[in-house]
């Protein structure tokens, strides 16, 4: 029997959220994100054959924008507050590909295989590369993070890879209520928060409250429903992980998130 391939419309729509998730991480601005994800699509309704049809659709999709990209120079989004004119300062220090590599494996889940498909690359540079990226940004940034969870032990977990890093935690809250109070004690780098709390507050309602007191406080949305976040309805975070997640995925958005300290939020 034949196989069929997969239908490159219908998997470049189901992608195109996660597409948008790794273009907003990888340019640290939702708006730079979203346009060049927007190119990425348009290239595409220009020229159909850009898609490699004897390659995964969804690594055809991330190495036309990684073309697109690539050739508008690799840029990032306008610094619009001090946090963000650190993180292009910040970017400019980092070995070239490094971050993209490691945003591919990390958040998006990409091999070492397809990662190296998507950048035109082999396997031993791409494992160089991620490498790269975790040495320099571990060593150059660390600070306090605050936890949003209600499960006790993924928020045990969590902490313990935040302070394996290096990283201090300035406290683990379970409901929205705690979330804020925490806030308002505790000054934080960094905020990791679910969607789903103990007293079925959201985590998303925590956030935006915390937001009025600290607005530029870069946050990583750790949840089983990553739907309720990537409807491009409303500004959404650039790092979102979904549960369950691996330790290597925390680390890596950790790294990135206060490394840059510019990744846009929710806002209310």
């Amino acid at each position: 029997m034949q196989t069929q391939l997969p239908d490159p419309v219908a998997s470049i729509s189901s992608n195109l959220p996660y597409l948008r998730r790794y273009a907003r991480a990888l340019t640290g601005s939702q708006t730079t994100g979203d346009n060049f994800a927007a190119a990425t699509l348009e290239a595409l309704l220009e020229d159909s054959s850009v898609l490699d049809s004897s390659t995964d659709p969804r690594v055809s999709l991330f190495h036309v924008f990684h073309v697109v990209w690539s050739s508008a120079g690799a840029p990032v989004g306008e610094p619009d507050t001090r946090f963000s004119a650190v993180a292009q300062a910040h970017m400019a220090n980092l070995t070239p590909n490094t971050r993209e590599a490691l945003l591919l494996q990390s958040i998006e889940g990409f091999t070492q295989s397809e990662i190296a498909q998507i950048i035109r690359s082999d396997m031993q540079e791409v494992a160089h590369l991620i490498d790269t990226a975790v040495r320099e940004m571990q060593n150059s940034v660390s600070g306090r993070v605050m936890i949003i969870e209600d499960e006790a032990i993924i928020s045990i977990d969590i902490a313990a890879i935040v302070r394996e890093m290096g990283h201090q935690v300035t406290g683990i809250a379970a409901t929205r209520t705690e979330a804020v109070a925490l806030a308002s004690r505790e000054r934080a780098d960094l905020i990791l928060a679910d969607i789903q709390l103990a007293d079925r507050s959201s985590g998303i309602d925590a956030v935006n409250d915390i937001l009025k007191i600290m607005p530029d406080v870069p946050v990583i949305f750790i949840t089983a429903f990553p739907e309720r976040l990537l409807t491009g309805e409303r500004p959404e975070p650039a790092f979102l992980i979904t549960k369950p997640y691996a330790e290597e995925q925390v680390r890596s958005a950790v790294s990135q998130a206060m490394f840059f300290a510019s990744t846009e939020t929710l806002r209310a």
